[in-house]
């Protein structure tokens, strides 16, 4: 054998790379390099979205259309339905069962409300607790962060005594039926507010009717504007954290800070109003000259007791002269003449 020439001998290792390169190219194309390697990423994301569907006692929701098909036709236009059906994790993957509960038994009993693990409404066998974990477990953050310990849920209500997800609704010809009512049979609410909240708080819906009213009947405002239902860690489950910050919302030009404070009016909008009805001027708890009077003395004023038809009390009101009653800027507005 002819001993290899110095040509040959630098070839060789570059014959013998590309060999290497091109096996290592071939095994990623195909098959894993070894059997120790695991599925591809695109692989595990697709196993880790994919439904339990008909595993263990899952049916999958196909199964539950076969008759419940009007149900679907409703739910699929909701906004859950838009969202399970575009599934983003393993529970919305479930659909129908991600809320009931696996659907096995009830199938194999042919159907019937008791054989469905968790149902909602008042006839429903699961408690209140039962059925407010089912919303929870996708619903528990944003505005329900403080629902566990908050008024509706320490008196036992239950996400279904406002809420409707399937439930076809015929909206009358009435004041629940109003141009920024949605054109759809599909809500999250089984009526508009303040229809709903005042199904409870009767309080509130004679206040309503009073003539110096927020303009809630006029649909400008609803319950909602400053209150959150599911809970909030400021008194009365306000939005903000005080009765003022609340009102200052909207009310804008109250809000200051002024070169001469009137302390009330600092302190809490509800010393002088009553935020959801009267039968006074300006949603005031009394009339003037008695809103001002239950604060000041009869000093170089006389502040006597009169009816209010005494002429002593016609046109005489308080901000008749103190016209900036919730506070001045003027530097001559100490007594918020000006």
């Amino acid at each position: 054998m002819k001993p290899a020439t110095p040509l040959q001998l630098i070839a060789l290792p570059l014959i013998l790379g590309c060999a290497a390169v091109l096996a290592f190219a071939g095994a990623g194309a195909g098959q894993p390099a070894n059997k120790e390697a695991g599925p591809a990423p695109a692989q595990e994301k697709a196993k880790a979205a994919a439904p339990a569907g008909a595993d263990g006692d899952y049916v999958g929701s196909d199964t539950c259309i076969t008759c419940h098909e009007d149900q679907q036709r409703r739910f699929k236009n909701t906004i859950m339905g838009k969202v399970m059906a575009n599934s983003r994790t393993p529970l919305e993957a479930r659909g129908c069962e991600a809320c009931h509960g696996p659907g096995k038994a009830h199938v194999e009993a042919g159907g019937g409300k008791e054989t469905i693990p968790v149902r909602f409404g008042r006839d429903s066998k699961n408690s209140v607790a039962e059925q407010n974990d089912a919303c929870l477990s996708c619903h528990a953050r944003g505005n329900r962060l403080f629902w566990k310990g908050s008024p509706h849920d320490s008196r036992g209500m239950a996400c279904v005594d406002c809420h409707q997800v399937k439930q076809e609704l015929h909206v009358a010809l009435s004041s629940d039926g109003r141009y920024n009512a949605p054109l759809s049979e599909n809500r999250g609410v089984k009526k508009s507010q303040p229809e709903l909240c005042l199904q409870c708080h009767q309080m509130r819906r004679a206040q309503l009717q009073r003539s110096s009213h927020m303009p809630y009947r006029e649909g400008k405002v609803t319950c909602t504007s400053c209150h959150n239902p599911h809970g909030s860690p400021n008194p009365k489950q306000l939005l903000q954290s005080t009765t003022n910050e609340n009102c200052l919302s909207c009310h804008t030009e109250r809000r200051g800070p002024f070169l001469w404070e009137h302390p009330p009016v600092m302190e809490n909008c509800a010393n002088c109003h009553e935020p959801h009805g009267t039968s006074n001027p300006q949603l005031l708890k009394v009339r003037m000259p008695r809103v001002c009077d239950s604060c000041h003395v009869a000093t170089r004023h006389p502040t006597q007791a009169q009816p209010l038809g005494s002429i002593k009390n016609f046109n005489r009101g308080c901000t008749n002269c103190h016209s900036a009653i919730h506070g001045s800027n003027h530097p001559s507005g100490d007594k918020f003449l000006r």
